[in-house]
């Protein structure tokens, strides 16, 4: 099989020719890691979405066997794993957005924040979307993250996080609500 046959085989092929030698895994990787890279990336800062990126195939590599194609396709499959994986550092992530809304300042050009609100809110970082982001609790945020960073459809969210298609929409109806408010508050006392 040609380098080009192997980079057009769909999902389902590439399932089986891993399931068959693990050395196929690597298609995966090739394929995805780089939406998985810059979806971390963006949620945190480089280093740890280096480290996120890398860590999601190593466990999706060790669970390959588990992957069930019936449950949903690989890629929502991986984004799930690095939001499993980005989700042990949403403590750090929240207290971060509170520290940011607290001091008012504006983070550097081109830092990861200013790529997260970029993608959320199309505009430059203010204390008030900070503050936005640190209100929503950790589904919410996941939702809004996944939608507006990894560029996942509503289908693929509810894959990735294991929830259905209503409580994605529901959770970005409220995300976007409790944004909305905040904002709106941040503008009536700024």
């Amino acid at each position: 099989m040609t380098t080009e046959t192997r980079g057009q085989a769909d999902d389902d092929e590439l399932v089986a020719r891993f399931r068959l030698d693990a050395e196929e895994f690597t298609a995966v990787y090739d394929r995805y890691f780089r939406d998985v890279y810059l979806y971390a990336t963006g949620r945190l800062d480089t280093q740890a979405g280096e480290d996120i990126a890398a860590e999601t195939f190593c466990l999706a590599f060790r669970d390959r066997e588990r992957f069930d194609s019936a449950r949903g396709e690989l890629r929502p499959w991986l984004f799930g794993i690095a939001t499993n994986l980005i989700a042990r550092h949403r403590r750090k992530e929240a207290r971060h957005y509170r520290a940011l809304a607290k001091a008012g300042l504006e983070p550097p050009a081109g830092s990861h924040e200013a790529r997260v609100v970029d993608s959320v809110a199309a505009q430059h970082m203010r204390p008030g979307l900070a503050r936005a982001l640190a209100t929503l609790n950790r589904g919410e945020r996941d939702v809004v993250l996944l939608v507006s960073l990894a560029d996942l459809t509503h289908q693929e969210v509810a894959e990735a996080l294991g929830i259905s298609y209503g409580t994605v929409g529901s959770r970005l109806s409220r995300a976007r609500k409790k944004i909305h408010k905040t904002m709106a508050q941040e503008d009536n006392h700024g």
